[in-house]
């Protein structure tokens, strides 16, 4: 996990101290470390420190290994400039991310109450095609029920005439 970090001091003996600054929690998400205590002793001759000979105040990009050990350094300025140009070269300022955030959370609700419309919608035709389907199947019995009667009234009618004969 990447780390930004600053040198606090170098020493004679070949150790460097870091202090932590922020953390990488995703790939474009970090927080800013604010607990103190969270200095580092690295021996200077880690990769990426030795080679470049870093001076007191320096902003370095750290990659920690999950015991806190620094496996390699790199300069941050690079990465703090892209981050300039891709961010606040574009004028994306924190106003206007807290504004796209509402907008997207007012959007996700939205579109949450259209979802849970059409599902009430789907229950409400669920239920009139069972009605419609009741209805049906009453109306089918109750047809029955008439030709069974038209039947039995034809044959006493049928009935009676062959009797008056």
């Amino acid at each position: 996990m990447w780390h930004l970090v600053q040198v606090k001091r170098n020493d004679p003996e070949g150790k460097a101290y870091l202090q932590l600054l922020a953390q990488q929690k995703a790939e474009h998400a970090w927080t800013v470390v604010s607990d103190e205590g969270n200095d580092l002793c690295i021996d200077s001759s880690t990769d990426g420190f030795a080679e470049n000979g870093y001076l007191e105040g320096a902003l370095l990009l750290a990659e920690l290994t999950t015991s806190r050990q620094v496996q390699r350094v790199q300069d941050a300025t690079p990465w703090i400039l892209e981050l300039i140009e891709q961010y606040l070269g574009a004028g994306v300022s924190p106003a206007l991310l807290q504004e796209e955030v509402q907008r997207a959370e007012q959007w996700r609700q939205s579109l949450t109450l259209k979802s849970q419309e059409l599902q009430r919608r789907a229950l409400e035709m669920e239920a009139r095609r069972e009605q419609i389907q009741e209805l049906e199947e009453n109306l089918k019995q109750e047809k029955e029920k008439l030709e069974a009667l038209a039947a039995q009234f034809k044959s006493n009618i049928n009935g009676s005439d062959d009797q008056s004969t």
